[in-house]
């Protein structure tokens, strides 16, 4: 079986950015799926990045997964990763494991090992955006729960996402998860996002602040390019520490590791290498006893399954992310997306990632560039 093609697909799901499936053809009649990760404005060079490496498979086997990354890594990319390049890899290497799991008639989880468990726990996100007061939080996230989700993550900082912020930011920050565990009680996990904002006095302060409403964890308080901020966060709290959505690949995680900085990681199967490199590198979290959370903003679909394969046979795995605000488009696109109950995913029995995507309801969403967004000048900055 040699491959034929490769292809990019961009879907707009109507909130914050668009989503980037690809397609991998094959001669033997089986096509496999993959998702790469995207933000706001970086959408296309992922699909450019697709269509080049994909260029460089036409006529491999599908079954050298391996190969295949050392390649587009030491000889497409030369040694020089990026979000973006890394993002395209992964979402090829997912599609290649899609159609290794069919050709082989079994689910991605079953060629890793074979599960660890039956389920995955996942938190809800993207229930917070654009709320305001600690009341508005509150009442959200008691919906959330009502939907049957036991844990939800959320950012509590008002913006601009800053280094260096004012006191009343962090009392606004504490006075909103004061307001959601009061409103979900004391069983809920509630997870606090920094987003790799803050310096290490703020961090700690803020930390410190949270640690009666018992946040099941503070994440990535600082920027992961210094690790050592990280961990000096992680040795003045009680909360545990994560980090590790925007880092990549297994060299990526070893000073995390090697530096004690994180109890768990949240490693994104859609721009850390895909798959069997998310597999790697909760392999490598396990003798240093941190967890591995796969962290999942993408769609609840492609994604979602990824994960979920990788997770299934990860010994290490505790929890990983769903967004809501993804969910309706995804059940237009892929019919069998895999959906909790109860906070939980069942893990799927079909062959390859377990679900499937329709190309017609992808043709129906196609690409659309967001408008411009308000980004700060001079002006707008504070003292």
């Amino acid at each position: 079986m040699k491959i034929t093609a490769v292809k990019p697909f961009t879907v707009h799901p109507g909130w914050r950015k668009n989503w980037v499936f690809v397609k991998v053809e094959t001669d033997g009649g089986l096509a496999g799926w993959g998702e790469a990760y995207t933000q706001y404005d970086r959408d296309r060079p992922v699909v450019a990045l697709v269509e080049e490496i994909g260029r460089y498979l036409v006529g491999r086997s599908p079954f050298q997964i391996k190969h295949i990354w050392q390649m587009a890594f030491d000889d497409f990319a030369a040694r020089r990763g990026s979000l973006e390049f890394y993002s395209a890899l992964s979402g090829i290497e997912q599609a290649l494991w899609d159609i290794v799991g069919k050709a082989a008639g079994q689910p991605v989880y079953n060629l890793l090992g074979g599960p660890c468990r039956e389920r995955i726990r996942v938190y809800a996100n993207g229930w917070g955006y654009r709320l305001d007061t600690p009341d508005d939080y509150a009442r959200a996230a008691a919906a959330v729960v009502e939907r049957g989700f036991t844990a939800l993550k959320f950012d509590p900082l008002p913006r601009p996402w800053r280094t260096y912020i004012p006191k009343e930011h962090q009392r606004h920050a504490v006075r909103v998860v004061a307001a959601v565990r009061e409103a979900v009680g004391p069983d809920v996990d509630i997870l606090i996002d920094v987003h790799r904002r803050l310096a290490p006095m703020h961090a700690t302060s803020l930390a410190r602040r949270l640690e009666e409403f018992e946040p099941y964890w503070f994440e990535e308080p600082c920027m992961p390019e210094n690790i050592e901020a990280t961990a000096e966060v992680r040795s003045r709290t009680r909360i545990p520490v994560v980090t590790g959505e925007n880092i990549f690949t297994k060299a990526g995680f070893r000073p995390v590791f090697e530096r004690r900085a994180a109890d768990i990681i949240n490693p994104d199967v859609a721009n850390c290498g895909g798959i069997l490199e998310l597999k790697e590198i909760a392999a490598m979290a396990e003798p240093y006893f941190v967890a591995v959370s796969p962290h999942n903003y993408n769609s609840t679909t492609l994604a979602l399954a990824a994960t979920v394969q990788a997770s299934a046979a990860m010994p290490n795995f505790v929890i990983t992310e769903y967004f809501l605000p993804f969910v309706e488009v995804g059940r237009k696109v892929c019919p069998d997306a895999l959906a909790p109950v109860n906070g939980y995913i069942a893990l799927p029995t079909a062959p390859g990632l377990g679900v499937t995507i329709d190309e017609a309801a992808l043709a129906a969403l196609p690409f659309k560039r967001f408008p411009m967004r308000s980004l700060a000048l001079p002006k707008d900055e504070g003292p």
